[in-house]
């Protein structure tokens, strides 16, 4: 055992963590010339910790392989994409906290879409399309499950998602994932893209309770006409009401009897500085709680885009069009993220108890993909980078 005055984590034990993790589910097996399986792995991390191409990361190293080299034994290595799938989610759930284990929890479900702005490499589906988003409507979309607990969220599962496919499809293969990790479900958190008939009739089936943010129909109130849908409720009081919403599942009119939860939020104006109040709407079923307590239970769910911030930080920079290494490269970055989570509730001190008092500024998430990064640089030679040659900068220079 390490005395008080020792360090709780070293730098290469958090790399060796994060290399064990991918390399024990992912089982590349590579045998090259030039590059090997383990040579490939701290390709990956270093240029996920450093948040750029696999390129630049071979251009900078002196003891690394040249990028065609990586893209070969990646092309060479990599199964097809349901069985990276499979694997990455078993990478994701390497080590979790027993604790997890012990009672039901709440599972926030997303959807995060990466804009693409490319051609699909063989199929239309491969591209999602949705709103319009940093100048494009056609995304790469990937599906998340995560389990809130005591302020850390794990990602239990990720699943991409095509174009044209139905979300109950997509919900249904998330939770099969969540049941095989043996993850007791309380109720589901999801987003309000999931706030349609089909979804909601099935969770009902499948007995799983729910909070879903309401999307606002209805017709607006006109002269001598009242509000109709949920407009009309939205003008009401905190409280419950009950519903009838109805929708199309393959063609035919579909319903489903739901409860809307009115919740109100104060809040103080930014330009006016005046305290205002907004209604905000919920679809619940099988959760007992407040109007207030539903308010602030579901924006524990929002930290999941925290996730995603920490995601887009720690994934590798590409331009291919290949959808299994696009989807390799977003669960490396989910991976990195349930690392620091795991180590951070390691760390914990009364990490059993309600609120565990958390450590963050010891180790933040940018500070761990530099320690990766610094150990991996050792590796491959990052403080030795040959300068360039004088008649090669001559021939570059030529023409300016």
């Amino acid at each position: 055992m390490r005395s008080q005055q020792d360090y709780i984590v070293t730098k290469n034990e958090v790399h060796g963590y994060a290399n064990d993790w991918l390399a024990r589910s992912l089982k590349l097996e590579y045998e090259g010339t030039k590059c090997t399986a383990s040579t490939l792995f701290e390709i990956l991390l270093i240029a996920a910790a450093r948040m750029t191409s696999v390129f630049a990361v071979c251009r900078d190293l002196a003891d690394a392989p040249c990028d065609q080299t990586i893209r070969n034994a990646l092309d060479s290595s990599l199964p097809d994409i349901s069985e990276l799938e499979r694997r990455l989610n078993r990478s994701l759930v390497t080590e979790l906290p027993k604790a997890l284990f012990r009672k039901r929890r709440r599972i926030a479900v997303d959807l995060t879409l990466i804009p693409y702005h490319g051609q699909p490499l063989e199929h239309e589906k491969e591209i999602y399309r949705s709103a319009p988003k940093s100048g494009t409507t056609h995304f790469h979309a990937y599906a998340t499950v995560a389990v809130v607990h005591k302020g850390h969220r794990y990602t239990l599962a990720l699943t991409p998602v095509e174009h044209g496919e139905k979300l109950k499809a997509v919900l249904q293969r998330l939770l099969v994932i969540v049941r095989r990790r043996q993850v007791k479900i309380r109720f589901l958190l999801l987003d309000k893209e999931f706030f349609n008939v089909e979804v909601m009739s099935y969770l009902k089936r499948a007995g799983h309770g729910f909070i879903i943010p309401a999307v606002v129909r209805g017709r607006k109130p006109k002269r001598g006409k009242q509000a109709t849908g949920l407009r009309a409720i939205q003008k009401k009081k905190n409280g419950y009401y009950r519903y009838r919403h109805q929708g199309k599942i393959d063609g035919k009119t579909r319903r489903t009897q739901l409860t809307i939860c009115v919740a109100s939020k104060r809040y103080t104006h930014k330009k006016s500085g005046k305290r205002r109040t907004k209604k905000l709407m919920y679809a619940v079923w099988k959760v007992r709680l407040t109007p207030k307590q539903i308010r602030e239970t579901y924006r524990t769910r929002f930290g999941i885009e925290t996730s995603y911030r920490q995601m887009n930080e720690a994934r590798i920079k590409t331009c291919t069009r290949d959808p299994a290494l696009r989807l390799l490269f977003v669960g490396i970055a989910l991976v990195l993220r349930n690392v620091w989570v795991w180590l951070h509730f390691k760390m914990a001190k009364g990490k059993w108890s309600d609120q565990p008092q958390l450590f963050l500024k010891l180790l933040r998430f940018r500070e761990m993909l530099l320690w990766i990064s610094q150990v991996v640089g050792k590796h491959l030679g990052a403080d030795r980078k040959q300068g360039i040659e004088y008649e090669a900068y001559q021939r570059l220079t030529e023409n300016y």
